[in-house]
């Protein structure tokens, strides 16, 4: 009797560690190709997504299978992955013991904490092959000669605040900082800018690189559709494209290259 009670717990514990070993490589592959949650670090995406030092910030989810096949499109909010001159301050951070340090790796295979990416949350504004500027004069963003209407920008320093203050003599409000560009787009390539657009190191912060401040599609890691937590935030995330929603008056913006240019 004892013989079998220990045989039958010998095969419970197998039988368990064969479950647990198949839903950790299951939870691996949803991670690595149908999505995963990150976590906002910053006020950069204010008023669309919330996250500041101290603050309960918001868990997002993001999706990995519109861009089988396709590319990201204006007014989609995407995590990605930065470019060389992006990540000059960036540093894994994992323990010197390695059992410990071999347990982290695990975890960030599996997606259930952080990788060695570093990444960040933005929103496409203009893809490959479009110009994007904004120009003393300009009433805001202008793609291909177009004025954007982004009804999603933060107008008042987010709910975190601090947003510094815009210098009169290089940039605007309007803007949303210094004026930049024209920059045309490489083909492969995204114009990322934050919706807290004082407030946000993006696209127009590494205009010097050799990337112009753009990112390679291949660097983007998902489409962000909703926040998770916490509760009080729980909901979609729009992807809107500005350019549906400008008038066409805002075609002649002055600084701006004319459409067709």
């Amino acid at each position: 009797m004892t013989q079998i009670s220990r045989a039958n717990r010998s095969r419970w514990l197998l039988e368990l560690v064969a479950v647990a070993a198949a839903a950790f490589v299951l939870l691996a592959l949803v991670q690595h190709f149908v999505g995963r949650m990150y976590v906002v670090p910053s006020a950069s995406m204010e008023p669309t997504l919330h996250g500041c030092p101290g603050c309960t910030n918001d868990r997002i989810a993001v999706e990995k299978l519109s861009y089988y096949g396709s590319d990201p499109q204006p007014g989609d909010v995407v995590v990605f992955a930065g470019e060389a001159s992006w990540n000059a301050d960036f540093s894994v951070q994992r323990s010197r013991n390695t059992l410990v340090r071999g347990a982290q790796n695990i975890a960030a295979w599996a997606g259930l904490r952080a990788n060695d990416e570093n990444t960040f949350v933005k929103r496409v504004i203009a893809t490959g092959g479009q110009t994007v500027a904004c120009q003393p004069g300009d009433a805001g963003i202008v793609v291909d000669g177009t004025v954007l209407t982004e009804p999603y920008v933060e107008t008042g320093g987010g709910a975190a605040g601090g947003a510094p203050p815009v210098n009169p003599q290089t940039g605007s409000q309007a803007c949303g900082g210094d004026y930049f560009g024209p920059v045309t787009v490489p083909e492969g390539c995204l114009w990322l800018m934050g919706d807290n657009r004082t407030n946000s190191m993006d696209s127009r912060a590494h205009i010097g690189d050799e990337m112009q401040g753009t990112i390679g599609v291949d660097h983007v890691r998902g489409k962000v559709i909703g926040v998770l937590a916490p509760l009080s935030r729980f909901g979609g995330v729009d992807s809107v494209d500005p350019s549906e929603l400008a008038a066409p008056a805002a075609l002649h913006s002055a600084g701006s290259p004319k459409a067709g240019v």
